[in-house]
């Protein structure tokens, strides 16, 4: 599934791996508008042509980089602890499962700040 021109991307997940990062885009209603594999260069120069929007990775050290590089362009980075997304995988390790929840834990997890 690749963006659809005519919808907004409101909030992005990213689950950051060594050579590869798996990117979910969701508009408004939470409707996946994008899911593609990007390579570690393309990540800044893809979201760069993209409006600011809400992105949401899971802590790591390379993640503190990469959200500082964001959050120059624009985009609201959030760091999520790795205990957060984690319950949500079942058996292994698998990047397309890791980024599909990470937009819908930010989600919930900043509605639960502002409203508690």
């Amino acid at each position: 599934m690749s963006q659809i021109p005519n919808t907004t991307i409101a909030v992005i997940g990213i689950d950051i791996g060594k050579n590869s990062f798996h990117v979910v885009g969701h508009d408004a209603r939470g409707a996946i508008v994008l899911r593609q594999k990007w390579s570690r260069g393309q990540v800044e120069a893809r979201l760069a042509n993209m409006p600011p929007c809400l992105i949401g990775m899971e802590a790591c050290v390379g993640a503190h980089h990469l959200s500082r590089k964001l959050a120059s362009l624009g985009h609201d980075a959030k760091l999520m602890p790795a205990n957060y997304v984690r319950p949500y995988g079942k058996g292994q390790k698998r990047f397309s499962v890791h980024t599909r929840v990470i937009p819908r834990k930010l989600v919930s997890q900043l509605l639960r700040l502002l409203l508690g």
